[in-house]
């Protein structure tokens, strides 16, 4: 049903009628009722009209003005993710890593930065500091292992804004035989054991304590992704870390993700996140 409204258009004072358009849901839109328009003219005025809202509307979604595209895409999160928009638009608080030349994705929480110079410069001091990052589980040597060789450089790294690299994750992709298997070592529990022994005798003074191992299938490429929570301390720091190993094709892929353990309490969920969102895409 119509409803008649008048504007003011122009200069001299010319009233013109309007209607109300139903649109879907409890939205109505007001359309100038056409006057001594031919039947062309009002259609071609109604779809520059319309075309005119659509424009505005993907301007305003391709920019995210606003946080307009990361709201809707968060009405329907899992899609938004399948569909990988959240490399460009956070979803739900997350934006996506990925890095098809090194063969891996994870999402991280959004307000972090990935600066790949001073992130690695950050990490690299907290790691000579502290020596905490997760060894690949092949180094049988690794008491002698070189500081900083570029084996076990992190690939990429995000952590908080202006943070000193205590707080971070960071993946690591070592070359590894092309027959090794994670597997090798054993269960989750065996390969959780084998990560905190070798942290363990990576340095002096230095106690690691396993906290959970599982592992995650992905039936579909036959992998196997071990998640391993434990803390490392010394007499200078505690540390609470989250990491995810997985060997394909000569390569072994590690997540790593370090909080101190004063603040794990936060951080607890969103590292869970991150680490159940690893995956190899090689």
């Amino acid at each position: 049903m119509a409803l008649q409204n008048w504007l003011y258009a122009g200069n001299s004072v010319r009233l013109r009628p309007v209607y109300v358009t139903q649109l879907p849901g409890k939205y109505r839109l007001l359309v100038p009722r056409s006057t001594g328009r031919s039947q062309a003219e009002e259609f071609i005025f109604q779809r520059r009209f319309f075309v005119g809202i659509g424009t505005a509307a993907a301007v305003v979604l391709g920019a995210n003005f606003v946080g307009v595209t990361s709201f809707l895409l968060g009405l329907s999160p899992q899609t938004g993710r399948d569909l990988k928009l959240d490399v460009l638009y956070p979803i739900e608080g997350y934006s996506r890593c990925l890095e098809p030349n090194e063969g891996f994705e994870f999402i991280y929480p959004a307000s972090w930065v990935g600066d790949q110079t001073l992130l690695r410069r950050a990490v690299g001091k907290a790691e000579l500091e502290r020596s905490l990052d997760l060894p690949p589980l092949n180094d049988k040597n690794s008491t002698n292992r070189r500081r900083g060789s570029s084996s076990n450089e992190p690939k990429v790294a995000f952590g908080p804004p202006g943070s000193n690299g205590e707080l971070n994750v960071s993946v690591i992709v070592s070359a590894v035989p092309l027959d090794f298997s994670i597997e090798a070592f054993g269960g989750p529990k065996e390969i959780g054991e084998t990560v905190v022994r070798t942290i363990t005798g990576a340095r002096s003074g230095v106690k690691a304590t396993l906290i959970e191992s599982t592992v995650r299938q992905d039936s579909t490429k036959q992998l196997n992704y071990y998640k391993l929570e434990f803390q490392v301390e010394s007499s200078s720091f505690r540390r609470h870390n989250i990491a995810v190993c997985c060997a394909e094709k000569g390569r072994l892929f590690t997540l790593n993700a370090q909080a101190p353990e004063s603040i794990w309490s936060k951080v607890k969920q969103q590292f869970n996140t991150v680490a159940d969102s690893f995956h190899v895409t090689t």
